[in-house]
């Protein structure tokens, strides 16, 4: 039988797992329409800022604000289709495919790069190194997101790291599993000598912990 550990408790969707509802709840999108940033607002659920747009209708929506951008500023400067952008340029908030909203690259920091264009379609290289095709008509915005370095200054109290990891349904703080005893999680108990087996692929979920059916252990014999 298996182990109530964190793996089970975060699929059985309990509050510890689970973000708290908030009010503010902006969906970041693309508009086919002119328009200026009015405000940049923080959003609790993520580290980006959010630049807060009014449309020509007097209609308000929120983007991923780039680094440098200011209040007043227009929304030429922020979205484009990647036909329009030249090779070798940084783009963030890139959609997948046209008109499927901001999906890749909406960190603080985080760019991709474009390496290639065709007729149709370009190539993208994103922050992991790896290479993506994506339609000419899918926009992006030219620059970098805001909020680089927010890692460089430490948390200080355990309690604001605390709350800003229950803010995004993270749990804080982390007990690893050889401090727990023998019955809470199978790497627990103080044998000593105690040799951690691979784990079986048909093993029930409690027990699916560590090197789950490895191919191969040891030292490749010659």
């Amino acid at each position: 039988m298996g182990k109530r550990i964190i793996s089970q408790r975060r699929g059985r969707g309990t509050s510890t797992y689970r973000s708290p509802p908030r009010k503010f709840r902006p969906r970041i999108e693309y508009r086919n329409e002119s328009g200026r940033v009015v405000d940049i607002v923080n959003d609790p659920g993520r580290n980006t800022p959010l630049a807060k747009v009014e449309y020509a209708g007097k209609d308000q929506g929120y983007i991923i604000a780039r680094e440098g951008t200011k209040v007043g500023d227009g929304l030429e400067a922020f979205a484009m289709q990647l036909g329009d952008v030249s090779e070798g340029s940084s783009v963030f908030a890139i959609e997948t495919y046209p008109n499927s909203g901001p999906k890749l690259c909406r960190t603080p920091g985080s760019f991709a790069v474009i390496v290639s264009k065709g007729e149709k379609t370009c190539i993208i290289q994103l922050p992991s190194k790896k290479k993506k095709k994506l339609s000419l008509q899918c926009r992006a915005s030219m620059g970098i997101p805001a909020g680089e370095g927010r890692k460089e200054k430490p948390w200080v109290k355990a309690g604001k790291k605390m709350l800003a990891m229950r803010a995004r349904g993270k749990l804080y703080p982390r007990t690893s599993g050889t401090a727990m005893n023998a019955v809470d999680h199978p790497f627990g108990g103080s044998g000593l000598g105690k040799v951690r087996k691979p784990v079986s692929r048909n093993a029930p979920p409690g027990r699916k912990v560590g090197t789950v059916s490895p191919r191969r252990m040891g030292r490749k014999k010659r």
